[in-house]
């Protein structure tokens, strides 16, 4: 049995390559995250360097994310209209160009166009990684297979602030912040030439991309993400608040008339389905936290203690090692106690997040903060290296294809929406430096604790399974088996 064939009436072509599809994938999926942080430990040498404002500089930061998030959902079904390989191909190549011209950009202007087809590259290349696993990976193989797709994410998103400390710290070959857009492209170049081992499938006959859809989410995403990005840095503006009304109103056009169009992105089943709902609104509160929790640290650290970049994301630095270790255990663990190993994960994140905020003002206070970092890291690793793997077990069929693109967008768009609060909260008038974090210590701990309380209504969904229940679950969502 070599996997299951595609959803959605399309068909499985020759070509495979086996245990090496997913060293392939998982190594775009690391590239796509990994250049979702990398570039903030650059940022003050990119202004420096190019001259470029503060606004210039967080269209920089966030023009990546912004057509990330926004062609999420609409690529998941151009993916299944087209074929994954090909999307997976054009998305890499894409993204490989786009890292180039960034690394080559002569102003600012350029800079943040190159970081948009980044993003652009990344947000088609996503949601195929998790369609091939489902397509090429054996049911019984799957668990831990999205198992290592979510750990991948967890690492690769703690990795970048350290790598690109490093990068810009011993200014590689003279390249300084150009180095962190360059790193990303020997990893994409493997990830094309090992694109041949990829499962080729034929898209769905007489399929259609939801054109008004497409529309929608384009606009309603990004008009939420943009000013989510920017807000904080001008002052909050009226036009920020203004864009968010718009994303509002725009969102809700597009779910209110999912029923009455045919074809429509994402499949109306998935509002219905009582296991998927809880396991992207999981996932959607979950990053509202990580990546604000080590953006709100490396901040601090920089900016209220004064450590250099490099100081700083090597203090950071036991919650990206434990991360590993937590993800390499957390499989096992999360078939013999199910989604129970997300309640406690979330649990023990908000313990690191209150325990830190008391240590981290002191010298002695920074030393002792290292194993309660280590801590949390083990619990982001098991988290997010069971959290997909839990709640694509239980998906039915007819909305396998919506989460596809909905998990990752969730995470993107959580990402976004908790670092601009946290920010909020940080920058809020405090007593000092200590103080303000400490206040947005007990924003993460809040946000974890609210996960650790949706993790609880996958309990019994997401009991382990035999791998024999497995494979016939996986049967009945994805199609019988391939030959």
């Amino acid at each position: 049995m070599k996997g299951s064939p595609p959803r959605n009436g399309g068909r499985l072509e020759a070509g495979g390559g086996g245990r090496l599809v997913l060293p392939v994938v998982l190594s775009a999926t690391f590239v796509q995250l990994l250049n979702v942080t990398v570039a903030q430990i650059a940022a003050p040498a990119i202004r420096a360097d190019l001259g470029a404002g503060s606004g210039a500089v967080q269209l920089i930061l966030a023009g990546y994310t912004l057509t990330y998030a926004c062609l999420l959902i609409t690529a998941a079904r151009l993916g299944d209209r087209y074929g994954y390989h090909r999307l997976f191909v054009l998305g890499t190549v894409v993204f490989m160009s786009g890292s180039v011209a960034a690394a080559c950009a002569p102003d600012a202007t350029f800079l943040i166009a190159a970081r948009l087809v980044q993003g652009a590259g990344s947000g088609l290349v996503a949601p195929q990684v998790l369609s091939i696993i489902q397509v090429a990976v054996p049911a019984a193989r799957r668990p831990r297979a999205l198992g290592l797709f979510g750990a991948t994410m967890g690492v690769a998103s703690l990795a970048g602030p350290l790598i690109g400390g490093l990068l810009v710290g011993t200014d590689l070959f003279g390249l300084g912040w150009r180095s962190v857009f360059l790193v990303t492209v020997p990893v994409a170049l493997v990830s094309l030439a090992g694109a041949t081992v990829l499962p080729r499938t034929r898209g769905a006959a007489g399929q259609r991309v939801d054109g008004v859809g497409v529309l929608l989410t384009t606009v309603g995403f990004g008009a939420l993400v943009l000013p989510l990005a920017l807000g904080g840095e001008v002052g909050w503006p009226r036009w920020t608040w203004a864009t968010l009304a718009v994303s509002v109103a725009v969102l809700g056009c597009f779910a209110l008339t999912l029923p009455h169009r045919p074809d429509p992105l994402v499949h109306p089943s998935l509002f219905r389905d009582r296991r998927a709902r809880p396991g992207v609104l999981l996932v959607f509160v979950f990053n509202a936290g990580v990546p604000s929790f080590t953006y709100l640290l490396l901040l601090h650290l920089q900016s209220a203690i004064g450590y250099p970049a490099l100081t700083a994301a090597l203090t950071s630095a036991p919650f990206a090692a434990a991360a590993v270790v937590g993800s390499r255990g957390a499989p096992a663990l999360a078939r013999r106690h199910g989604s129970a190993l997300l309640t406690v994960s979330a649990l023990v994140l908000a313990g690191t997040a209150l325990a830190l905020a008391p240590l981290i003002g002191t010298t002695a206070g920074r030393w002792a903060a290292l194993p309660v970092l280590a801590l949390g890291g083990a619990a982001f690793g098991s988290f997010t290296a069971s959290v997909f793997a839990l709640v694509l077990a239980r998906v039915d069929g007819s909305a396998a294809s919506s989460v596809s693109g909905l998990l990752p967008t969730a995470q993107q768009l959580g990402g976004s929406i908790g670092v601009a609060a946290a920010g909020l909260v940080y920058f809020a008038p405090a007593a000092g430096p200590g103080t303000a974090f400490r206040h947005a210590m007990i924003y993460e701990a809040a946000v974890f604790a609210v996960t650790a309380l949706i993790s609880l209504q996958m309990r019994d969904r997401n009991r382990p399974a035999t791998p024999r229940a497995d494979a016939a679950r996986a049967a009945g969502t994805f199609g019988t088996p391939g030959s």
